[in-house]
């Protein structure tokens, strides 16, 4: 299920430190260290793909959240597709401190002042993400059977044909 967001209809209040936890658009230098984050902290395998498509861009479309030097969180948005956000993820340990929340508000900050009057939160769900982002940032459902995440290729193991 995708989700929309007006954002329009938002207040940007982002601080860059809470917490110790730093919000940051990422570095050049840095992109091999979130790659590495993300293989060992989520099993989804088509993220790192889709978060070098926000690297390599001549103005990186990716936020990280670090706590003492250590990424911890990212948040990613024109990966998938354009005026998509996503995917982003925090580190199991730093869940349930407004990590996510602020990483996505940093993120449509910079959708809204990169020209974007909405972003598309893509492949949702039905449950707890659906739930966070409808109270985090006002998304609404998009009523449609279809989405870019139909035109993925399933992944297979080398030697399977």
């Amino acid at each position: 299920m995708d989700l929309l967001v007006n954002l329009y209809e938002l207040k940007f209040e982002n601080q860059k430190i809470i917490d110790g936890i730093k919000y940051l658009k990422i570095l050049p230098t840095n992109f091999e260290l979130l790659i590495e984050f993300i293989r060992d902290n989520f099993a989804d395998t088509n993220w790192a793909s889709e978060v070098k498509v926000s690297l390599y861009k001549t103005n990186p479309t990716c936020f990280i959240a670090t706590y003492n030097n250590e990424i911890v969180g990212f948040a990613a948005y024109d990966a998938t597709a354009k005026g998509f956000f996503g995917p982003t993820g925090v580190k199991e340990t730093f869940r349930g401190k407004n990590i996510g929340a602020n990483l996505l508000m940093n993120t449509l900050e910079a959708m809204y002042f990169d020209g974007y009057g909405y972003a598309i939160i893509g492949g949702a769900g039905n449950g707890k993400a659906k739930a966070f982002y409808q109270k985090v940032c006002n998304a609404t459902v998009i009523q449609s059977d279809n989405s870019v995440y139909d035109r993925h290729i399933k992944h297979t193991e080398r030697g399977n044909k």
